[in-house]
């Protein structure tokens, strides 16, 4: 008739309970994990909110022949006088940056807009160096807007680091929707 008592002073009791709040503690963190991975999947873009309004300049990261392919069809459509495409790899030519759209030969950039209203960011190496180098670019050119163009897995990331760079613009989000990454 003896009732099991722990002794809470037994080292082997102490264990055990370690070893389960251990587990527990992993089964927590994975969860949380993943509650943060959906919160992001809903919260990347799947269309263009604003494709209408004008804004000062058009800023592109680069990091798919999309983006690039997107701003310059909205430098040409009269989006915006201006852009900077930034995060482009030191000695890399303007023809270069054109030719490395060969995925979109629909879009073939105006000559007059390559002429004056295009400019190349060798500076930025990550998303954060991004955003500075156009806040450097927009203080030097008196740029009160920009359309930002970027990948949609990517606007959330970038929409952060630039309203941290550029907190008195206003800053106009263009997702594109890398084929890659589409639904089929």
């Amino acid at each position: 008739m003896g009732v099991n008592r722990i002794n809470f002073r037994d080292p082997q009791a102490q264990r055990e309970g370690l070893g389960r709040k251990l587990i527990h503690l992993l089964l927590l963190a994975v969860f949380l994990w993943l509650v943060g991975f959906m919160i992001f999947i809903g919260s990347i873009p799947r269309e263009v909110h604003d494709g209408t309004t004008k804004t000062d300049a058009i800023v592109v990261l680069t990091g798919g022949s999309d983006r690039l392919a997107e701003g310059f069809r909205l430098l040409d459509a009269g989006l915006s006088p201006r852009m900077l495409i930034t995060g482009v790899a030191q000695g890399v030519s303007l023809q270069q940056v054109i030719d490395g759209m060969s995925s979109d030969k629909s879009v073939v950039p105006s000559p007059e807009n390559l002429a004056c209203c295009v400019t190349l960011g060798y500076e930025a190496g990550n998303t954060v160096g991004n955003a500075v180098e156009t806040a450097t670019w927009v203080r030097d050119n008196k740029i009160g807007s920009v359309r930002l163009v970027t990948a949609n897995y990517h606007m959330k990331r970038s929409q952060l680091e630039f309203h941290r760079a550029l907190p008195d613009i206003t800053i106009i989000s263009h997702p594109v929707f890398p084929k890659e990454m589409q639904d089929n």
